[in-house]
């Protein structure tokens, strides 16, 4: 471990540093329009930018770096990231502001890229696991960091953005100084959008509606906290728990994840959120200590959902399909996570800074009908090697579409195979031609006759030759089950 940590320690450091300053930018937004009296709806729209761009940059990012190569992908994204975010103390037009975040999401996203892809590449499958726990763990705490630095730098002028500035800057450092730069070529998941809508449509659903908790929270907690009257530090120290909280609560949910029914979890998660949620959601005004303890235990529960719904998506999905499986869930998420701020911002300037937690309180009581309902299906659209063993996952859009390849329990060459080089489907074709034409003549040669039912023929005889009981006995009219169906997990 020590060693793995010790090889992929830039590549941490820069994790670390880039979402420090992006952590930062979000809060640091927030509180700004709120004390220039911008309206809800639009931070809202400004936070919902920031979703949409880091959607859009799955698609430019991975032609970016097939273009120019990972570093240069990286060092341009960076240096236009720290250029947006003097942008924003350079100009109050809020349109402006809108298009400057849609930019840096879409260029955090490349980044996000470059590093999961180059994480992935230099790791061995034996060692992915803790790799990846170990870019997770970075992800949180650069999250989390970016809230103390908010504690310390109480100004939201100026200064506060070089400071954000100067993480960006500084993220550069590590990866340009690193000497493992060999990093193969790796294309995109394909998207099967319309296959999961009909063969797992509630669980899209469901990721949906944790996208807009997730982002309503990140873009909207800090105008909460202003309108609860907090000062600077005080949101700080809030936003900082709430996200640590994020961190801590995933290694007690991969143990109960692997041991108990994970729907069943999902359920009690969602109500013990919505649960949580109605003390900030009904009291206006409430004690500074009593805040952070029910503002940790919302994140704890809130923070659970996602890995969750991807760990039980994985087990009702064959293997095969499961790395475009995990593109969909973060598309899913992703659209969620932008309709979450537009909604809560729309609402919070006639209802109060109350709406955002009975907001999420509702999202609970939604994802508790949800899960419900999809019980029976999870029985019998569980994949045949389900369950598979609990990956704690980001709970954000800190996360690419490559990321599932950084996921140990999906083996090297099928990941290969799911995402195949453009130029192979070229091949393929020529090749299935060889072989129908290879065949063709050993059916002819047979004597086949064209008009005869010959699949009927074969099924007969198929049948004959095997080993099944007769179709009038007991056993026959049993119905297949998966094996682990049965253990609804």
């Amino acid at each position: 471990m020590k060693k793995t940590f010790g090889v992929f320690f830039p590549l941490y450091t820069t994790t670390l540093l880039m979402l420090l300053g992006s952590g930062l930018l979000t809060t640091y937004i927030s509180l700004r329009l709120s004390a220039i009296h911008v309206s809800g709806a639009m931070i809202g729209a400004i936070i919902a930018a920031n979703y949409i761009g880091l959607v859009i940059g799955g698609k430019v990012g991975h032609f970016l770096i097939a273009r120019v190569g990972h570093i240069r992908a990286y060092v341009s994204c960076s240096g236009i990231i720290t250029a947006a975010v003097i942008g924003h103390g350079l100009t109050d037009i809020i349109p402006v502001w809108v298009v400057l975040r849609l930019i840096i999401g879409l260029c955090m996203m490349c980044q996000y890229m470059v590093l999961e892809s180059w994480l992935n590449d230099q790791s061995d499958s034996s060692q992915r696991g803790v790799v990846f726990g170990f870019y997770m763990a970075a992800s949180y705490l650069g999250m989390a960091l970016g809230q103390v630095v908010l504690m310390l730098q109480t100004d939201l002028g100026m200064s506060t953005l070089l400071v954000i500035a100067l993480c960006f800057a500084l993220c550069l450092v590590p990866i340009a100084l690193t000497t493992r730069t060999k990093v193969g070529h790796m294309s995109p998941a394909p998207m099967e959008l319309k296959f999961f809508i009909g063969a797992i449509p509630k669980v899209l659903a469901i990721t949906l509606v944790i996208g807009m908790i997730v982002g309503s929270f990140y873009g909207m907690a800090p105008l909460y906290s202003s309108q609860q009257g907090l000062s600077t530090q005080q949101t700080g120290l809030f936003m900082a728990l709430a996200i640590f909280a994020g961190l801590v609560a995933q290694f007690p949910l991969s143990w109960l994840s692997d041991r108990y029914n994970r729907n069943l979890l999902m359920r009690i998660n969602a109500i013990l959120l919505a649960i949580a949620a109605l003390p900030l959601a009904i009291f206006s005004h409430i004690s500074f200590p009593l805040l952070l303890v029910v503002g940790f235990v919302v994140s704890l529960m809130q923070f659970t959902l996602y890995p969750l719904i991807v760990a039980l998506a994985n087990d009702m999905i064959e293997p095969e399909r499961r790395v475009s499986l995990s593109a969909c869930l973060l598309m899913a998420f992703g659209v969620g996570a932008c309709i979450g701020p537009l909604a809560v911002g729309a609402l919070i300037e006639p209802l109060g800074g109350n709406i955002l937690y009975a907001f999420f309180a509702l999202c609970g009581a939604a994802i508790v009908a949800l899960s419900r309902s999809s019980a029976v299906e999870e029985q019998t659209q569980m994949a045949q090697d389900a369950p598979v063993p609990h990956i704690a996952m980001p709970d954000s859009l800190s996360s690419s579409p490559l990321s599932p390849a950084l996921n140990p329990n999906l083996d090297e060459q099928m990941i290969q195979d799911q995402m195949p080089a453009p130029e192979t489907a070229e091949q393929d074709e020529p090749e299935a031609e060889i072989i129908e034409a290879e065949i063709e003549p050993e059916r002819r040669s047979q004597g086949a006759d064209p008009d005869a039912d010959t699949g009927l023929q074969r099924a007969f005889i198929l049948l004959e030759d095997s080993d099944f009981p007769p179709s009038d006995t007991p056993e026959a009219d049993k119905k297949t089950v998966p094996p682990n169906a049965a253990q609804g997990r």
